[in-house]
């Protein structure tokens, strides 16, 4: 999906000789005109832009699935910064602006604002969500931005364990600091059986109640499928480019459930109330600013994001202060 998606940007880049294309799909922005058929903005709004484009009528949003809005630019509704020009620029067009755009909370920074766009959502809606009860044990494999938000955002729930997992230490040490009770580096450590031994007691068969999938490659899918106990739940969040191996032999038996998906932000709302009340903190996942001016520099410290320590990086116009 991933190389579908760089595909058709270097498309639409094609179209545009001498221009090129605006990327980018997350971001905050201050309302400077609106379109005729907008009602609920105006002009000197601050907003978070929901990395969805969503008509707010068709037959999927009447159903809170806009991820697939019919009326979309494209076959799905992630179109910022893929179809049509996206955040890192001065000024963006934000399309369906009554359904895709949300206030930010007064007293909320806005490079906090900023994670309610795409990774608090994304890592809500197809990680946490309906799927973590208390005193769960759950394993996430990848702490890069969307498995800290799955770990921030899933604490609330009071699960027994969280499992953090990674090749980075330096992610996993601050995994650590943001709630996860055990860290495991899975390019030194043996993953499968370090869990067994965390998760074996009396009558309980091991594995995770809940294995979270951050990374999108076929070893961390497999990862999951070794480590889920009975009535477990896969989530996969990773975007994977490629087909993967499913262990249905081994797996059946286990009444395990398997999830995926494309966000669809519809939870952008209950996920501001936690941050304003104090519920959730994502705060900690901005490590980086820059001005749009820097912007090769921003992107050149998140290439090196393991000698950086780089997990969110925010780019702000030049003269505008968050």
């Amino acid at each position: 999906m991933i190389d579908g998606f760089i595909k058709t940007s270097l498309d639409v880049a094609a179209r545009k000789p001498g221009r090129g294309f605006t990327i980018g799909h997350e971001g905050i922005i201050k309302v400077t005109e609106v379109g005729s058929s907008v009602k609920n903005f105006k002009v000197g709004d601050i907003c978070i832009a929901s990395c969805i484009s969503a008509c707010g009528v068709c037959h999927y949003c009447q159903k809170d699935y806009q991820s697939h809005c019919a009326r979309s630019e494209g076959t799905v509704s992630c179109i910022l910064g893929v179809q049509t020009d996206g955040m890192q620029a001065e000024y963006c067009r934000i399309p369906y602006a009554d359904h895709s755009l949300y206030r930010c909370p007064e007293g909320v920074p806005l490079d906090t604002c900023l994670l309610l766009s795409d990774i608090l959502p994304t890592s809500y809606e197809l990680g946490v969500r309906g799927r973590v009860q208390e005193g769960d044990i759950v394993a996430i494999i990848g702490m890069g931005p969307i498995g800290l938000a799955a770990l921030l955002s899933l604490k609330s729930f009071k699960p027994s364990q969280i499992i953090a997992i990674d090749m980075n230490e330096s992610r996993l040490q601050l995994a650590k600091s943001l709630g996860a009770t055990t860290v495991i580096n899975s390019k030194s450590e043996p993953v499968k059986k370090i869990i067994e031994k965390l998760t074996t007691k009396d009558e309980i068969r091991p594995g995770v109640d809940l294995a979270v999938e951050c990374v999108g490659l076929p070893v961390t899918f497999e990862t999951c499928q070794d480590i889920i106990a009975p009535y477990g739940k896969v989530a996969v969040i990773g975007v994977h480019g490629r087909p993967v191996n499913l262990k249905l032999d081994k797996l059946w038996s286990k009444n395990i459930n398997i999830s995926t998906g494309l966000v669809s932000t519809n939870s952008i709302n209950e996920l501001k109330n936690k941050v304003v009340s104090g519920e959730l903190d994502p705060s900690p996942l901005i490590t980086h600013h820059f001005k749009l001016s820097n912007i090769e520099e921003a992107y050149a410290v998140f290439r090196r994001s393991s000698e950086t320590g780089a997990i969110k990086v925010a780019i702000t116009p030049d003269g505008v202060d968050i």
